[in-house]
């Protein structure tokens, strides 16, 4: 074990020779699953991130069913876009930094700390860019010291955003801003942000042949959560279900 621990969980598995590694070396692009369309608004009372469930490759469909919103930690959740195997190791690394962070120092990490570490985090995969695996993520939590929801966007380089509204990214994502950029009001309360964002990833959906908007039929629904003062929270399928149904017969 190393003399001198440290709060990044990152930086210690550097020091142990552990850390992952994200070269590929000259083999040159390969074929992999890209997850696609990922989005969050702001309410009165924190924040919504939703993302779709489809996967692509190329032109075909890769997997129907993948999760792209995940639980970051109590007060915050991460989603991803992008190459998926590489985005989802990169959300299993950051959950396990907050962690590591929050055992060593006996307090969560504050927001914008953990926006500015997830930036770090996708800036140090910087050189997969250059081989056609990209991975940009969306970040949004509860600001315990403000007590307001707040939301991150970021770049393949790793800059880090705070949109003051709503927030998108994937390939689907130019739909979606473009359907919140009419729709979204200030102060929204819960059921509004749900509804409204949901609707924003269906029209997504019409737009992009990548995105995969809801199919009642199979039952596949998109990942929705939100985040407030009472924490991280998944919204119920039967809830889910109904959003979905309403957009679906009012957006074509």
């Amino acid at each position: 074990m190393t003399d001198n621990p440290t709060s990044s969980f990152t930086d210690l598995l550097v020091s142990l020779g552990l850390e992952p590694k994200w070269e590929l070396g000259d083999r040159g692009p390969l074929d992999a699953p890209v997850a696609t369309t990922v989005l969050a608004l702001r309410f009165e009372d924190g924040v919504v991130m939703i993302g779709d469930r489809q996967a692509t490759e190329g032109h075909l469909v890769a997997h129907r069913m993948i999760r792209k919103v995940f639980e970051a930690d109590r007060y915050s959740a991460v989603a991803i876009s992008g190459t998926a195997g590489i985005a989802v190791d990169l959300v299993t690394l950051f959950q396990t930094e907050l962690e590591h962070y929050e055992k060593l120092e006996g307090t969560r990490l504050s927001l914008e700390g953990k926006a500015t570490y997830l930036g770090r985090m996708v800036r140090q995969q910087l050189p997969l860019v250059f081989q056609g695996f990209v991975v940009v993520p969306l970040f949004a939590g509860y600001d315990e010291g403000v007590h307001v929801g707040r939301l991150y966007t970021f770049d393949v380089v790793g800059g880090r955003y705070e949109e003051q509204e709503y927030g998108a990214t994937g390939s689907g994502g130019r739909d979606a801003k473009a359907y919140l950029r009419t729709a979204y009001r200030p102060e929204l309360d819960e059921a509004s942000a749900l509804d409204i964002g949901v609707r924003a990833l269906v029209a997504a959906a019409q737009e992009d042949t990548a995105t995969g908007g809801p199919d009642l039929v199979r039952g596949i629904l998109p990942n929705v959560v939100t985040v407030t003062e009472q924490g991280f929270r998944e919204v119920e399928d039967e809830r889910v279900h109904e959003l979905a149904t309403a957009a679906l017969e009012s957006i074509r």
